[in-house]
């Protein structure tokens, strides 16, 4: 199994191509969100697929009138169910568990084709009442998949003799 070749594709993609994602791919891709590891295998997730038109549109005025949340095929927010849950080492875990989620919906979608972009730029209040989270709730981050023409390229990364250490700092 080779992944490298969806995460060389890492670019956020800045346009999409208007029309919706096929349902079998779109299933494949929520199904990757589903298996992913959470801390104590806790699943503290939801995943709002956003369809209806109208509620886009109110989506992308919360999402300061980013354009990608009406051109893409499927938008997927993507909530935490346990916000209070702290890791034995004392951070609380939703921040990590939703990325995790995020990053294999990502993936999903990358290896069936389509481009994908992540936000975390938006006023969650007003989703959270849009979408009638839950108030124990919280929404993490937003996920935009879809087609596009833009070219994979890999983000900018730092070498990894700058970052990688082995057995101290």
């Amino acid at each position: 199994m080779e992944v490298m070749q969806e995460i060389l594709q890492g670019t956020n993609v800045r346009q999409f191509i208007p029309g919706p994602v096929e349902e079998e791919a779109l299933e494949r891709i929520l199904e990757a969100a589903r298996l992913a590891p959470s801390a104590k295998n806790r699943q503290p997730w939801r995943f709002i697929v956003i369809k209806k038109e109208s509620l886009r549109e109110r989506l992308q005025e919360y999402c300061y009138g980013d354009e990608r949340i009406t051109e893409a095929g499927e938008v997927v927010v993507c909530c935490t169910t346990n916000i209070d849950y702290k890791m034995p080492n004392g951070q609380l875990s939703y921040p990590m568990d939703i990325a995790m989620a995020a990053s294999h919906l990502m993936f999903q979608a990358r290896h069936e084709g389509l481009g994908a972009a992540i936000m975390t730029t938006y006023l969650e209040q007003e989703i959270r009442t849009l979408l009638s989270v839950p108030y124990s709730m919280r929404v993490v981050a937003i996920v935009m998949v879809g087609k596009t023409e833009d070219e994979p390229k890999p983000y900018n990364r730092l070498d990894g003799k700058r970052i990688i250490a082995y057995n101290h700092w």
